[in-house]
């Protein structure tokens, strides 16, 4: 796991946004498909708290700052 709860309350609301301005039909056409597929990504790595683009950039946003709820056991 490599996504912290900030970083993952985030990407949960930009996806809902997301979807949810394409459901509404403000965006359309391949553009907004495209940002439904953005969104869908998002969603998902933030389900699963991993993503996989953070692994080979080496980001972990998951104990930086948490001390109390690490997601990764308490391992840095």
């Amino acid at each position: 796991m490599n996504i912290g709860s900030a970083d993952r309350a985030i990407r949960l609301i930009v996806a809902i946004i997301l979807v949810g301005l394409y459901f509404g039909g403000v965006i359309t056409g391949k553009f907004g498909l495209a940002l439904v597929i953005l969104g869908a990504g998002l969603g998902i790595t933030a389900l699963v708290r991993f993503c996989g683009l953070y692994t080979l950039l080496g980001i972990n946003t998951c104990c930086s700052g948490e001390k109390d709820s690490c997601c990764c056991g308490g391992k840095e």
